[in-house]
């Protein structure tokens, strides 16, 4: 019973790796002995398996081996990236998805990692650069492309392509949202401020629904206050103002709230993304998360988000 187990795990994770690689496959050289052969496949066998139960470590140890075995394999390497981009190591991911993307330089999905590795390491610049080669294999990853724009200040050509989209295939309702916020235009300065009781607040929004500020005051007052405003108006947050990471944050506690634990998890962690050199905001996310992973009775989980929090304090 307990092989069978192991080898639908087996056949399940290979699926995907295949599947990941569209028609690729691992090849092995024509002089390697039968017995190496066997062996690598073990070993990456071994390699997949410490890597499905988050033992990545392990995972790149057995990899290794395979490198040994056979090296400049571009599956092995694709692999080591992988694994050392989910042990936040994006130095040793850049340099192995590098060394793979020398065997195939036009692979789609290894170029997706690239960009990956780049944000993470908020090179925004250069993951646009990468990306743009993807949008040459496949026009639909524009919507990718138009984040990055974003995430790196170019707003005029976030706008831009936007518009080159709708033309073309038309936009979702996120990315009308987005071109919608990118085109509004800044409070004046003689803007009264409102009164700081949430009725007033409120009110005053409503007749004018075009400041961040204010509507940032209501959910601040309201998460204390109001919890039926606090709700309603999170969620409006994020329908009128997409590209502001804060509002990510209140619908994400919004959500813990009212105990919708994944639908949190979802929101919170594309809100990350439109993080940019904020230290502070950034480990606010990571708070919630780990809470509501801790409320999913998913303590590994947890204590992977509040380690990210103490490598921001370094």
């Amino acid at each position: 019973m307990v092989k069978r187990l192991v080898l639908f795990v087996f056949f399940g994770l290979m699926c995907n790796l295949f599947c990941s690689f569209s028609q690729d496959r691992i090849t092995t050289a024509n002089n390697i002995t039968e017995e190496k052969e066997i062996q690598f496949q073990e070993f990456f066998f071994k390699a997949l398996t410490e890597k499905s139960i988050s033992n990545y470590e392990k995972a790149i140890e057995n990899l290794e081996i395979c490198n040994t075995i056979l090296p400049k394999n571009k599956t092995v390497l694709f692999e080591l990236s992988k694994n050392y981009l989910l042990l936040n190591r994006t130095i040793e991911a850049k340099e192995y998805i590098e060394l793979a993307l020398e065997l195939e330089p036009t692979n789609i999905w290894m170029l997706l990692h690239l960009v990956a590795i780049q944000k993470k390491d908020r090179n925004y610049k250069e993951a646009i650069k990468t990306q743009l080669k993807v949008v040459k294999k496949n026009s639909n990853q524009k919507k990718a492309l138009i984040r990055l724009y974003y995430l790196n200040g170019q707003y005029s050509k976030s706008l831009s392509l936007l518009n080159v989209l709708e033309k073309e295939i038309g936009l979702n309702n996120n990315l009308r949202k987005l071109k919608k916020n990118l085109e509004r235009t800044k409070k004046t300065s003689g803007e009264k401020e409102p009164k700081n009781d949430l009725s007033s607040l409120i009110t005053d929004f409503e007749n004018q629904q075009s400041s961040f500020s204010k509507l940032k005051k209501i959910l601040d007052i309201s998460i204390k206050t109001n919890s039926k405003a606090f709700y309603k108006y999170s969620e409006l947050a994020l329908d009128l103002f997409p590209a502001q990471p804060s509002v990510y944050l209140y619908q994400g506690k919004a959500l813990q709230m009212q105990e919708r634990h994944q639908e949190a998890v979802s929101i919170l962690e594309e809100g990350i993304d439109f993080v940019v050199d904020n230290p502070k905001l950034e480990a606010q996310f990571y708070i919630i998360l780990a809470e509501v992973y801790t409320r999913m009775n998913d303590p590994s989980k947890a204590m992977e988000y509040l380690q990210k929090i103490k490598k921001l304090k370094r």
